[in-house]
């Protein structure tokens, strides 16, 4: 206990967003205000992409791209809506080499989802993969940093290298959401087909755009006998 006390002295807990002091930090280190920002991705949303629907009464239901056109995946689920304080953290996170942050917002993204990785029974989590070369110029994968935190929190193993991004790929970013399908088709493969043969996988990323990244990932990994593919991203593009 007063150990605890002289760190905090020494090192006192301020928030990740707007850097205030919080008497009592936890373990996500934001404020209530800069938490009562965040914006939680709730129902009404599509039953697959996790879509959020305009309406705020209603049932979950399929949204009109998943009708006409299913993804690879079962479902897939984002904790928070991508904007004002939740993008600046990821974009800290990801282009800002601030790993630290990747505790927040794993944290919030295992508390929001463990409804949805309790209901799908997976049996494992799997990071999206960055290709060599994007890893070596940033250091590290962001989509490994969350798996982390969320095979911990939910206690599932955590497949880190099993699917790999086997070609380069300009990132999406730069790209029209017609473009980005294409962009990345053929990109993945997996090492070990029976590491993941008959397995419900938890396949994780850090935002949610247009979903052509982990559509195809989900596509490589059913391709090697995964029984179902759920995604689960820190934050959608809403």
């Amino acid at each position: 206990m007063f150990f605890r006390a002289l760190i905090d002295i020494l090192f006192p807990p301020l928030c990740h967003i707007c850097k205030t002091f919080i008497p009592d930090a936890g373990d996500i280190h934001l404020c209530a205000g800069c938490r009562e920002k965040l914006i939680p991705l709730n129902s009404p949303l599509c039953l697959v992409c996790g879509v959020p629907f305009a309406t705020e009464n209603g049932i979950d239901h399929l949204c009109g791209p998943c009708l006409s056109h299913p993804p690879a995946y079962a479902a897939a689920r984002a904790a928070l809506v991508f904007s004002g304080p939740v993008q600046d953290l990821v974009h800290r996170f990801k282009y800002g080499h601030k790993v630290h942050l990747c505790r927040p917002l794993g944290l919030l993204t295992a508390g929001h989802l463990a409804g949805f990785a309790a209901h799908v029974a997976a049996d494992l989590v799997i990071p999206v993969p960055l290709h060599k070369k994007r890893l070596r110029w940033r250091g590290y994968n962001q989509a490994v940093l969350l798996g982390g935190i969320l095979a911990k929190q939910w206690r599932l193993p955590l497949l880190r290298h099993n699917l790999r991004r086997v070609r380069w790929t300009e990132p999406q970013v730069n790209l029209a959401a017609t473009e980005r399908a294409e962009n990345v088709r053929g990109a993945f493969a997996v090492t070990d087909k029976d590491a993941v043969a008959g397995k419900r996988v938890i396949l994780v990323d850090d935002v949610y755009t247009t979903g052509s990244t982990v559509a195809e990932c989900a596509k490589t990994l059913k391709c090697a006998g995964a029984e179902a593919v759920f995604v689960v991203t820190a934050a959608r593009v809403a």
